[in-house]
């Protein structure tokens, strides 16, 4: 993707220096105040807190409620493919938003009215359409994060700053399962959504603290200077067709084919072979991950700029093969807990590196949310897939070998990105 047009005449200090391809011309520098980092900070926090509720409490609540296993399954499956369809589209919403903010309050204002639908009247219309507009809310408010974030540092810090958005996302999801869990427990299955709403005040507190002003709507599009950007460059046909947006649209779908599958047969697994301490286990097995993501993800995102992205994106890659042979042999289940740390690692590099790449490759061309929402779908389609293939391979040879065939599709996506993914690292000019 050409961003830039070189000087005909160079001066004497760039003569005899290589341009770098993915050099970008000097952009102003932005300096948003603390106050709107920390307002961030806290957002995110809250926000995975909401998205928390949503989770595995959905199918316990509903079943207290003597519905179907068929009809909780429907409700998720309406969820997961609105979900699904949503993607581009929600990132083209972004993409032509003039406030960022205002987008991301009126979703999360949804999520709660959500919440508080399936508190007050779990009956099947109601809760189908809390699902079908929980999911297209959700649609939005992933691009919305990552426009704010690139909106308020510019594109050379959003790495560490991707990597900041990623350890309190893990922090709230831990912290929102540990509360939402203890409320179940003591009180309801349906207080739990009662706090899903109620979550939501904070949430658009913290978001109303970021201060307008300081999110650079251009910025927050990956659009470039008027002067430097050239007509193919924010061409949405043009971006869509870029090589490295689609390899690596590829290899997160072979990432989620390889990764969606793999917990939910590991807690099959645990729960055969030790059914007393099988909760427990799982528990452990969710906080491990969540743990070593709130510690790395802050150096990801620095790494990331010393290193460039390929590197990590072959250790991410590496650490779910390595999990999935652990898997297929390690026979304790208490040991099962400990291999969850590749877990950790792997999904550590992929909550900053999904977000930053689509930003290298989509700098300049005004649909950073749109591109975010190809690969969003990519991941959608690699995370459906991946329960089925898991789940006829277990049922037909086995665990194990359903194990190894998810650590080959993990190898496969390490070969793609080693032979084939171009570094999308930019460097200012």
């Amino acid at each position: 993707m050409r961003l830039s047009r070189k000087p005909s005449h160079p001066s004497d200090d760039q003569r005899g220096q290589p341009e770098s391809r993915n050099a970008v011309p000097a952009l102003p520098q932005p300096a948003p105040s603390k106050q709107s980092l920390r307002a961030l900070d806290w957002f995110i926090f809250f926000l995975a807190d909401v998205q928390t509720g949503f989770g595995p409490f959905i199918a316990v609540y509903l079943t207290t409620e003597k519905w179907t296993q068929v009809e909780i399954g429907l409700v998720l499956s309406i969820g997961g493919i609105v979900g699904l369809i949503g993607q581009m589209p929600g990132g083209a919403i972004i993409d032509a938003a003039k406030s960022e903010r205002l987008v991301a309050g009126l979703a999360i204002a949804t999520i709660g009215c959500c919440a508080l639908a399936y508190a007050a009247m779990p009956i099947f219309p109601v809760v189908v359409t809390a699902a079908a507009l929980h999911a297209a809310a959700s649609c939005v408010l992933g691009p919305a994060i990552a426009a704010i974030s690139l909106g308020l540092v510019g594109p050379f810090a959003i790495g560490e700053r991707l990597g900041r958005n990623a350890r309190f996302a893990s922090l709230g999801n831990g912290v929102a399962a540990a509360v939402m869990g203890t409320a179940g427990y003591l009180l309801s299955s349906r207080s739990v959504f009662l706090v899903t709403f109620l979550l939501a005040i904070p949430t658009l507190i913290a978001l109303s603290r970021i201060r307008e002003e300081e999110v650079d709507v251009a910025r927050a599009h990956g659009e470039m200077p008027r002067e430097a950007a050239e007509g193919a460059d924010t061409n949405v046909w043009h971006l869509l067709r870029q090589r490295p947006l689609l390899i690596f649209a590829c290899s997160v779908l072979l990432l989620q084919l390889a990764n969606a599958a793999m917990l939910p047969l590991m807690a099959s697994v645990v729960t055969t072979r030790s059914s007393q301490w099988a909760t427990v286990l799982i528990a452990g097995c969710i906080i491990v991950p969540q743990a070593i993501v709130a510690l790395m993800s802050p150096s990801v995102g620095r790494k990331a700029q010393a290193w460039g992205r390929r590197p990590l994106l072959l250790i991410g890659f590496g650490a779910l093969a390595i999990r999935g042979l652990l898997f297929a042999t390690v026979r304790d289940p208490y040991l099962l807990v400990l291999v969850q740390v590749f877990d950790g690692i792997t999904a550590a590099v992929f909550a900053v590196m999904i977000p930053l790449i689509v930003a290298d490759v989509a700098f300049g061309s005004g649909h950073f949310n749109l591109a975010q929402g190809v690969v969003g779908t990519a991941t959608g389609i690699g995370a459906s897939l991946s329960t089925v293939l898991g789940g006829f391979i277990s049922d037909k040879f086995g665990s194990s070998t359903a194990f190894v065939g998810l650590a080959c599709v993990a190898a496969v996506g390490l070969v793609l990105i080693f032979l084939v993914m171009p570094e999308t690292r930019r460097s200012s000019r």
